[in-house]
């Protein structure tokens, strides 16, 4: 049997936008909302403390395409020099089951996930924001900053915070490049960096035993709050202030009956307005207004999405490599 194997320079080589990905993944959770996808809960081990290790597989009839995401988050990577976010992709013909993909999974997860946080904000009244806030400013933070531009027309300042100086040096050269209008604005402090914020993003490193360090009295009483980083870094009190949304309700709250993540006030299904399906096939309304508070945990119908998008490039582009297994 050949595979052919893509790695992720490859796989940014092919000149994929924010744009495409952004609107891909708006119809991926139209799909999710009006067709049978089938997204079970992401499961996981867990080998180490506040690591872990998961499986993300998706069916999306629509597009006949069947994926599995193998995708590990090891902050103690950071210390390492080694990636913090990384794993494999695996395609399946869903005809004969045969592997027919394995690529690089750290491009995909960056971009969809940053790409999430932008088609969100969209939903939440983020697209007025003039002032942005990104806490943790990484690979994912670097997405999320795109994503941001795109979604919001009116914004003109981009806040961002880091414990590390290069982190935010490197995150204004590389966002930069795709926002040359924005003004950015390198914080010293978590408070400093949301207290005019309309739209705020946090991308830390998820833990298990979290100090959530974003409280509402820090933020702006019509703020909308984006959490890329589970429940690591938003207090609860904002997530309950006003409509609180997820990307999908059941991974949500299959992952809070762990008893792991999402506890200590986070909230429970009744607590729920919405999950990001629900509102881009206008099952829910729009909201403003208010706090505003939203979980971005990453699916895998977004995978298959953006892979799709891959698979399509790849018509017309020869790369990667044939390997027999």
């Amino acid at each position: 049997m050949k595979v052919k194997i893509l790695s992720k320079d490859q796989i940014a080589s092919l000149g994929l936008t924010m744009s495409e990905i952004m609107a891909a993944l708006e119809e991926g959770w139209c799909l999710r909302a009006t067709e049978k996808v089938e997204l079970p809960a992401k499961i996981g081990v867990h080998p180490r403390t506040d690591c872990y290790i998961h499986a993300m597989p998706c069916f999306v009839p629509k597009l006949d395409m069947a994926l599995i995401k193998w995708a590990a988050g090891y902050p103690p990577n950071l210390k390492k020099g080694l990636a913090y976010i990384n794993g494999l992709i695996v395609v399946n013909n869903p005809e004969t089951g045969l592997t027919e993909f394995i690529m690089d999974s750290a491009w995909v997860t960056a971009w969809r996930t940053g790409a999430a946080a932008g088609v969100c904000a969209c939903y939440m009244g983020g697209e007025t924001a003039e002032v942005a806030a990104i806490i943790g400013t990484g690979v994912q933070g670097i997405t999320t900053g795109i994503a941001f531009g795109e979604a919001a027309p009116k914004l003109k300042k981009m806040k961002i915070y880091d414990l590390l100086p290069s982190q935010m040096d490197r995150f204004t050269k590389t966002v930069g490049r795709y926002l040359p209008d924005m003004e950015f604005v390198n914080c010293q402090s978590v408070e400093d960096c949301v207290k005019d914020a309309d739209l705020i993003s946090t991308c830390v490193p998820i833990v298990e035993k979290p100090n959530r360090f974003l409280t509402k009295g820090l933020i702006k009483p019509d703020a909308l709050v984006i959490a890329s980083d589970y429940d690591s870094a938003v207090s609860e009190e904002i997530m309950l202030s006003g409509p609180f949304v997820c990307d999908d309700r059941n991974q949500y709250l299959e992952t809070q009956s762990w008893g792991t993540y999402f506890q200590n006030g986070y909230p429970r299904e009744k607590d729920l307005y919405a999950d990001m399906a629900e509102m881009c096939a206008g099952l829910k309304p729009k909201v403003k207004g208010a706090v505003r508070g939203a979980v971005l945990m990453g699916i895998a119908v977004h995978d298959v999405m953006t892979v799709k998008l891959i698979l399509e490039k790849l018509k017309t582009v020869d790369i990667g490599q044939y390997v027999e297994i």
